[in-house]
């Protein structure tokens, strides 16, 4: 029999459908899942992986890694394309899960098991979560530490990448040797770039640095670490906010980030019970003894306050710029070792030099070491041989030298 015609108006309602049909099913198709060569171990996935790589999207694989003899794990992680080349997620788990909805690397990274032999870990403690994301930071501590003087280490990554994972290498130097406990902290990321509907402000991350300390001087016993005796590191945008943090304790209150003409303020993101910030203000006070900013940004341009406040003017972006900031030695000695690589092609010699300079003006100790050869970001660690490679040939010796740095203030 034959079939009635489908009436004409009825035509562009069904291509319309088969045209978002066809979106669907390549939107909820199959994702490439590539294998990275595994140095010192391997790794197996549960399902298996086709032998085109190709996996139906919402997929759950289940990572489960397999160190050689005498190696333990780093971290496993997937890969995406990202600011700053491959963006690592990552694990410190022996078994993870990573749901395929992009093209995603999948691998993992192992060390020599006496890396790790000195230190007892513990991973991802939240200390708040004013947004979208759980703000956390692990803790290094050397075995049987009492009453260590504690190295709070803030990573870079433009302000909006990055977490507290990729300093682990500086970690675990700056413990070697049981003088120091480390905390590697994380942060919100500026603007909404942790997928926030309102903009994290450059104050709001200056913020959950107070916040983390205060988080971690208030258990600073039960990490085997001392709360009267803090130092601060971290670098590129770590290093601008261990600046800032170190110099600027002072402006810690209740009063607002220029809310009020003339008034900026930092409240921590993280307040112990029954503490105001004015407490929490005057124990940091006595308790950050100095700072180690790596290739940081100290002033200037670079310095953006991301706030959507239309009273918000340069006088904002100064008041999270250290080199405005330095209290006089007379008043409170903070000291200083900055670094910085003579190949470093975003920070330039003139932009730490300026600080270097600021910080004499005012007395202040100050340590100014160009690292020949060094490009920018050798304190990080990834998964990747290249970035291995940079913290070993770099980043060990410098470890060594900062350490001696604090060692010489707090021990």
């Amino acid at each position: 029999m034959r079939q009635p015609n489908t009436p004409k108006r009825l035509k562009p309602f069904l291509l319309s459908c088969l045209i978002l049909a066809a979106a669907f099913t390549l939107q909820a198709g199959t994702f490439k899942v590539i294998l990275d060569p595994c140095d010192d171990g391997s790794i197996t996935l549960s399902p298996a992986l086709p032998e085109d790589g190709m996996v139906e999207a919402g997929t759950v694989l289940k990572v489960t890694t397999h160190p050689s003899p005498g190696k333990v794990l780093d971290a496993g992680y997937y890969s995406i394309p990202g600011r700053w080349g491959a963006m690592y997620h990552e694990s410190m788990k022996a078994v993870f899960e990573v749901v395929i909805d992009q093209e995603k690397h999948l691998g993992a990274s192992f060390i020599a098991a006496e890396e790790v032999a000195h230190l007892e870990v513990l991973h991802d403690i939240v200390y708040a979560q004013p947004g979208v994301k759980p703000l956390k930071y692990d803790v290094y501590t050397p075995k049987g530490a009492k009453n260590l003087p504690i190295i709070v280490i803030i990573h870079g990554g433009g302000w909006v990448t990055n977490d507290e994972n990729i300093m682990r290498g500086l970690a675990r130097e700056l413990t070697r040797g049981g003088q120091f406990v480390a905390c590697s902290i994380d942060y919100r990321w500026a603007g909404k770039a942790d997928g926030d509907t309102h903009s994290n402000t450059m104050a709001n991350l200056i913020e959950d640095v107070y916040g983390a300390i205060a988080h971690i001087m208030e258990r600073a016993q039960s990490y085997g670490g001392d709360a009267t005796r803090i130092g601060l590191t971290g670098d590129s945008a770590g290093g601008h906010l261990s600046a800032a943090t170190s110099l600027m304790v002072d402006k810690i209150g209740d009063g607002g980030f220029g809310q009020q003409s003339g008034i900026f303020q930092f409240k921590p993101t993280y307040l112990p019970e029954g503490k105001t910030p004015e407490a929490i203000r005057d124990q940091m006070l006595g308790a950050i003894r100095a700072a180690a900013p790596s290739y940081g940004v100290f002033g200037g341009e670079w310095l953006r306050h991301y706030s959507e406040d239309p009273k918000a003017d340069t006088s904002w972006s100064q008041a999270i710029a250290p080199i405005h900031h330095i209290p006089q030695a007379t008043t409170r000695s903070v000291p200083q070792y900055l670094c910085r690589g003579t190949k470093d092609g975003l920070i330039q010699d003139a932009m730490v030099s300026s600080f270097a300079q600021a910080l004499v003006e005012a007395g202040q100790r100050v340590q100014y070491v160009q690292v020949g050869g060094a490009g920018h970001a050798f304190f990080d660690w990834k998964p990747n041989p290249a970035t291995k490679e940079t913290f070993h040939r770099y980043g060990v010796y410098y470890a060594a030298e900062m350490k001696a740095f604090f060692a010489s203030i707090m021990h």
